[in-house]
């Protein structure tokens, strides 16, 4: 599956962005999704996963309350709303795919730019 993220972009802070990852293909659904983020020099941090139908989601604890991801399987596409923001969310915003609940991501995006500004 090829991943294409978006929706990126400088806001500040307070505000709110969402994100959208699209993929090809006519399996979307049998796929688990995460959003990762990650700063230059820095490891990419998990941010929020969610279930092949959309009904478990998990958080990271920066980003509970603040952050909702959401699946529509029929537009093959994942979302990430983001309310908000702070300084500190500002990084590359990647999704990723995998065929199992846990274990490793096997597809991941290009990757969106998020900046928040003070």
């Amino acid at each position: 599956v090829q991943l294409q993220a978006s929706g990126g972009g400088l806001v500040q802070a307070g505000g709110s962005l969402r994100l959208s990852c699209e993929a090809s293909g006519r399996t979307f659904s049998s796929y688990y999704m995460g959003w990762f983020r990650q700063a230059p020099g820095k490891e990419r941090e998990f941010v929020a996963r969610i279930t092949r139908s959309g009904g478990s989601t998990y958080y990271a604890d920066s980003v509970k309350g603040r952050f909702t991801i959401g699946r529509d399987n029929g537009k093959n596409t994942v979302y990430l709303q983001m309310n908000s923001l702070k300084p500190e969310d500002t990084d590359v915003y990647y999704c990723a795919a995998r065929h199992t609940l846990y274990g490793e991501y096997d597809y991941w995006g290009q990757g969106t730019q998020v900046t928040v500004s003070s």
